[in-house]
Formats: structure tokens, C-alpha cells, sequence
């Protein structure tokens, strides 16, 4: 049913992950999935924000952020599971509907975890919008 499965995660909020990778883990070993990791970094090229960060800022960014996510899959995605590490740029809810576009994945699992306003309290900021944007099944954990 499902072949490729994306799984967003914020490597510095523990909420995004704790309750989503098992859950991926069990759909890709159902179904024989491979596993797309999805990493978002901020874009700091827009004139504005860039002029304040050194000119190399984004490719160490970038890198750090690589070296981090190789090690999260290491950590916590387990051998059986072919992994692919993956880091896009932009803000959150558009660079994972953009990955799993690209990635042509079947399913993107991800957890609900911010409240800070009404429509939060149901979704989360970012998966709400993943949920409205996407023509991809998208499976919500809270």
C-alpha cells in the first residue's frame, strides 16, 4: 500500500518525533517502506534576514544540520529500515509538501505538537497546513 513513507522532524523538538518514528517504523515494516527523514532549515538567503548572518552561514548550517540528521537515523531508525536522509530549505509546512512531492512519497507521518492558537489545538500549525496543501495521505500523531 505504501512504498515510500516521509517523516518530518524538527531534530531540536523531541514532540516531533517521540510518537511519529514508531509509528513510521511499523508502516515501513509492514509494507516494506522506505523511510524519507525529512529535516526543514530556515532560508536565510531573503535580503533582510541574510545581510545579519556571515556569508558561509547557510552551507555550515547545512552541514551541521547533515551531520545531526545522519546521527538521529543512526540513533533511532533501526537497520532494518532503508533511510534516507533528506534537508530542505523554506518554511516548515511548504519544504515537506515540497520534499514529498519531489521524493514522490505515498504517505507523510508527522506529529501534532504546538498549541499556541485555536486551530493548533486540532492540528498544529504545521501539520495543519501540510493536511490542507497536500494531495498526499498524511497520517497526524498525537
Amino acid at each position: 500500500m505504501y512504498s515510500k513513507i516521509l517523516l518530518p522532524v524538527d531534530l531540536n523538538e523531541e514532540a516531533s518525533w517521540t510518537k511519529a518514528l514508531p509509528t513510521a517504523l511499523t508502516l515501513c515494516r509492514t509494507f516494506g517502506a522506505t523511510l524519507h527523514v525529512v529535516t526543514v532549515l530556515p532560508d536565510y538567503r531573503m535580503p533582510l534576514v541574510g545581510s545579519y548572518f556571515p556569508e558561509d552561514f547557510a552551507e555550515k548550517a547545512h552541514e551541521a544540520l547533515s551531520e545531526a540528521q545522519h546521527k538521529f537515523i543512526e540513533e533511532h531508525v533501526p537497520d532494518d529500515i532503508e533511510a534516507q536522509s533528506v534537508i530542505v530549505d523554506g518554511s516548515p509546512w511548504e519544504a515537506i509538501i515540497k520534499a514529498a512531492k519531489k521524493l514522490e512519497v505515498d504517505l507523510i507521518v508527522m506529529a501534532s505538537h504546538n498549541k499556541r492558537k485555536f486551530a493548533d489545538y486540532v492540528l498544529g500549525p504545521n501539520a495543519e497546513h501540510v493536511v490542507h496543501h497536500t494531495k498526499i495521505s498524511v497520517m497526524i500523531v498525537r
